[in-house]
């Protein structure tokens, strides 16, 4: 081989080296856990079908839950435009529910909806007032039963399911339905909540699952993904 083919081989193992890193890069999807323990679930049976697969005209994605037949709890970051630093209007707003590989049961527009005081869009999460209490244009049918949020305090240890449409898998109803609470850090207008989760970008306003005796209820919402944790807000009264 001549001096000339080796330099020339050299450096396309060089490039094949730098595109294996990039990609893997692209790849990463922060929040997902290296034992990833996420299934699918089916989205037209309960308790799934009271998840909502939120969409905006700019878009955002993001995941919700339905608290009551009019009533959709998700994070309040999923509403916010960075681009113009301002809050979304209703009219942006699309709640579908059923959704799997691009085609959903049901869509509702939204009428109005309230933010927890004091969020701050331009201000690195987490924050406890990230959270927004949808209302939709028109009810939910009754085959689908809205999950109540516990009245049960979030405590270390405790056993959770996280369920949403994560990125990596955007078309899918994902959950984790074997992880657990760990750190709890009671904050001036909440309660921030570490979890081991495997969930990433998309999961933001997925409920914090926990099974009573009537079934699963909500006790949090997911506001952020980590490689070191993920963190949640323990489920604010808004009913």
């Amino acid at each position: 081989m001549t001096r000339w083919c080796r330099c020339l081989a050299i450096a396309a193992l060089t490039v094949a080296a730098v595109g294996s890193a990039l990609a893997q890069d692209a790849l990463h999807y922060p929040g997902v856990r290296e034992t990833d323990q996420r299934v699918i679930v089916d989205p037209g049976e309960p308790p799934w079908n009271a998840i909502a697969k939120i969409q905006t005209n700019v878009g955002g994605r993001c995941t919700g839950v339905l608290i009551a037949p009019t009533i959709v709890l998700t994070a309040a970051h999923c509403l916010y435009n960075r681009l113009t630093h301002a809050l979304l209007q209703p009219v942006s707003l699309h709640v579908l529910l059923g959704y799997q590989r691009g085609a959903y049961r049901w869509h509702r527009l939204v009428t109005r909806y309230k933010i927890g005081e004091g969020f701050d869009g331009n201000r690195p999460p987490p924050q406890t007032a990230d959270w927004a209490r949808i209302e939709l244009a028109e009810a939910v049918p009754k085959v689908i039963t809205p999950l109540a949020i516990t009245q049960r305090p979030p405590v270390s240890g405790m056993e959770i399911a996280l369920t949403g449409y994560n990125q990596d898998r955007a078309q899918l109803l994902m959950a984790d339905l074997h992880c657990h609470i760990g750190v709890v850090t009671p904050r001036p207008g909440g309660t921030l909540l570490l979890h081991d989760c495997s969930a990433t970008r998309g999961t933001s306003g997925g409920p914090l699952l926990i099974r009573e005796s009537d079934g699963w209820v909500v006790i949090g919402i997911n506001i952020a993904a980590g490689d070191l944790a993920n963190v949640a807000l323990a489920a604010p009264r808004v009913n």
